[in-house]
Parts: structure tokens; sequence; C-alpha cells
């Protein structure tokens, strides 16, 4: 019978963990550096911070952030705002729901919290939209859209077409007129931070430019309005197109020496930031092109999805790397995945990155 051989791990390079003393924590990053020795989630969001800091400090490296969820109506916007104006985020990639949540706060309007006492029912008749425990009203949608049509009516896309970069940026620079307040549109406009929505008709902002569209087309025709059909009133779509934006991120990432990303939650937004790599592959062998493809050095993410699902929100950055769309971690790659509610973690991780970088 063999003997086993019992090594001491630090023979084998192991790292030690170590106990989290509070004692000896006097900031945000001073926790987050003491919770990268520790285990399981702690872990997880010392490393976020780790890497997120370094995607900062890294003056080659473009930073794209993703974002899903309604984490405007859950207050989180202005973390977002303070990491264009700290010049650590280069560009924005959300839902339009997120956005137009986020409108709302930017031109004055507030949210609320849900109280059960009231049902959902009784929230329908009087205007209140609920997001889990938070109410969005829906005259603060409606001034939105008057925002929006504004915009639309005044402004002149360069190409001729709509595009979200471009709707964002005027937005962004119609909110900055207004000074009314912080906002994700404005600090991008005035960083010159392009803001980009995919998948931009399934949103409050993609059905505002649709009514007004609508609208413009109404106006035109001598039919009484109340007496249209379905045919008469959907047939006339906005002058957009998605693809100027796929082509614009696409110039903005192959500019970049290094690229990272930062992604809360998951979603379209996700998935299309990091579909560049792969668009760029595929366009070199159909097109007999000789471009660089991207590839993410860096990513932090922060989403409760897990892998086993199957879906793009849950998947690894390992997972990726077999997409093209990361850099092997034994190639230079750095990712963190945490596996938490955003509105917990991601307070902490920014607030101690913005420490850092004070320091």
């Amino acid at each position: 019978m063999s003997m086993r051989a019992l090594h001491d791990g630090r023979d084998d390079g192991l790292v030690p963990l170590k106990s989290l003393d509070l004692g000896k924590v006097n900031s945000f990053s001073d926790l987050l550096l003491s919770m990268r020795e520790t285990a399981f989630g702690g872990r997880q969001l010392g490393d976020a911070y780790d890497i997120l800091l370094q995607m900062a400090k890294d003056p080659d490296c473009k930073v794209v952030m993703t974002i899903s969820g309604a984490m405007t109506v859950a207050k989180q916007g202005y973390i977002v705002c303070e990491l264009i104006d700290r010049g650590i985020v280069d560009a924005v990639i959300a839902t339009g729901a997120l956005i137009a949540h986020g409108l709302t706060e930017s031109i004055g309007l507030a949210h609320y919290r849900y109280s059960p006492d009231h049902s959902d029912e009784d929230l329908f008749e009087k205007g209140y939209n609920r997001i889990y425990d938070t109410l969005e009203m829906e005259s603060n949608l409606n001034e939105v859209a008057q925002l929006m049509a504004r915009v639309l009516e005044n402004t002149t896309p360069e190409s001729g077409y709509w595009s979200s970069g471009e709707l964002c940026k005027a937005l962004g620079a119609e909110l900055s007129r207004l000074n009314v307040g912080p906002g994700i549109l404005r600090s991008a406009y005035e960083k010159d931070v392009p803001v980009f929505i995919p998948a931009f008709t399934d949103s409050e902002i993609g059905l505002d430019m649709a009514t007004w569209a609508i609208n413009n087309q109404l106006a035109q025709q001598e039919k009484s309005r109340d007496s249209l059909n379905s045919e008469e009133v959907f047939s006339a779509p906005p002058p957009f197109n998605p693809f100027q934006d796929l082509l614009q991120y696409t110039r903005f990432v192959q500019d970049a020496k290094k690229v990272g990303i930062l992604t809360i939650g998951g979603g379209v937004p996700r998935n299309w930031a990091q579909q560049v790599g792969p668009f760029v592959d595929i366009t070199n062998h159909r097109t007999e092109t000789a471009l660089k493809a991207p590839r993410f050095q860096y990513g932090v993410r922060i989403c409760p999805e897990p892998v086993h699902w199957g879906g793009l929100s849950g998947c690894t950055y390992s997972e990726g790397v077999s997409w093209g769309k990361f850099v092997p971690p034994n190639e230079g790659g750095r990712y963190a995945e945490v596996y938490a509610d955003a509105t917990v973690v991601f307070p902490l991780l920014a607030k101690a990155v913005f420490e850092s970088l004070e320091k």
C-alpha cells in the first residue's frame, strides 16, 4: 500500500485564505481588497474590484458598459453617470426601457416605492406601472414622449436616418441644454461617450419614436382619425436604421488598442456588445477582408443568472472564449463574474474603485 504525500499548500504555490478582519478595514476599497482573500461571492466581488480598477487605469483600454434590468428605476443611474464623468466608461449599451426610465429622472420627475396595499388592477387604473417594488407613472412616460417628439422635430440626423446612437446623442444634448439634473444621456453627451440601444423597438423609447412617426403621417391625410383601421394607422415606419449602430460600434471597438467590458445583468445589451469579435471574424471570412478581430481583454459582470439554463445572460467568459469574444486567460485575459443582485454589490464596487482612483 502506497503512502500519501501530505503537502502544505504553500509548497505547491497555493494562496492561503485570510479571515476578514473588519477592524482593519477603513474604506470600501480596503473592504473589497480584503474580500479577495476570502471565499465564495465575497472573493468574486473582490476580484471584480481588482479587474475593474485595472481597466480604469489602463490608458490603452476602452471600457464598454452594458446594462439591463430596471437599474435607473432602482436609482443606480447616478453611479453610471459618475463612471462616465470620471472617464472610466467609454461606451454604454443599454435597454431602451432603462434609458426611458432614466429620462424621467433627468427631467425632474420621480419614481415611487410600491406599497402592497394597492392591487395591480388599482395601479393600472391610477396610471402606476409596477416594476417589482417600484412604480413608474404613466404620466412620466408621456412627458418623456413629449421630450422625444421635440428632439425628433428639431434635429436632423446626419445620415438622413436615425439610429439609437444618434438619437441618444440628440437627447443628451437637449438634457444638457435644459440642465435640470444628472442623467446617463446627459453625461454621455457631455463626455462624448456613445450610447446604443440595440433592441430599440422593445421599449418605451422605441414606441415614442413610432407614435411620433404615426402622428406625422396622420397629419397628412384627410380622413377622420377615429375612422381609421389598423392598416391605415400602422403603415409608416420611422426613418430608423439599426445597422448604423452596429457599424458605428464596430468602428469604435476597432479603434481601441484593448477593450474591456463591464456588464450589469445580461440580455441583448451584453450579447450585442460581445458579438463584435465574431462579427469582424465572419466579415473577414465572407468578404475576404483582413481586419484585426477584437477580443475583450478584461471583463466584469454582475448578474444572478446561472449558466445551466443555457442563455446568454448566464454564460461564462470561458464560454465566450470559444466564440472568439474574449482573450483566453492564458493569453492575458482577466475576468470576474459576480452572481449577485446588482443593487447590492454595484454601489460597493463602484465606490471602492472611485476611492482607489482618488488616492
